[in-house]
């Protein structure tokens, strides 16, 4: 089983894709994260002079499709997450469940102005990364293919297990 996980940028998709783990303990289990397919920092898009981290041209889908099919052949739950994890066509193709948190744009602020991995971001550049999440990474809820969980506080436990096949 292939799962993908979409969202904004601090809405939980590494910490359910670890819980997901923790779900199939008899199953080999591979969480990927799309973070780790964004082309070399001079081949991406910029904006205002800063790297567009959050534009669909700074991630090699390619790669990332590649991987996540290598993973299948190795692994029996590969879970793919990410910003832009459905953004793509053809990966989005290859999940058997997708599942997109979702977090209010103050929680987003909030959660982000607190995350130094990257160092500090300007605050135009937190209110880039919420439009390109509405431009580019958002699902609506017409979409009955998807599980629709709140990245706020614990995960609604029972519809993921029920999305999931799981008793």
């Amino acid at each position: 089983m292939i799962i993908g996980i979409g969202g904004i940028s601090r809405s939980g998709k590494s910490m359910l894709g670890e819980l997901l783990k923790q779900m199939f303990p008899e199953r080999s289990t591979y969480v990927i994260s799309q973070d780790y397919f964004v082309f070399e920092e001079s081949k991406i898009p910029k904006v205002r002079n800063e790297t567009d981290w959050e534009h669909p041209a700074s991630i090699d889908f390619e790669r990332f499709a590649d991987a996540i099919n290598k993973a299948a052949e190795e692994y029996d739950i590969v879970i793919a997450e990410g910003l832009l994890v459905f953004y793509d066509p053809d990966i989005c193709a290859l999940f058997d469940r997708k599942i997109f948190l979702e977090i209010e744009k103050e929680l987003f602020e909030q959660r982000k102005s607190a995350d130094k991995r990257w160092g500090d971001f300007p605050d135009w550049y937190v209110e880039h990364i919420w439009q390109s999440y509405l431009k580019y990474g958002v699902i609506g809820h017409d979409r009955k293919d998807f599980l629709f969980l709140e990245g706020v506080g614990s995960f609604d436990l029972k519809s993921l297990k029920e999305f999931l096949g799981l008793k």
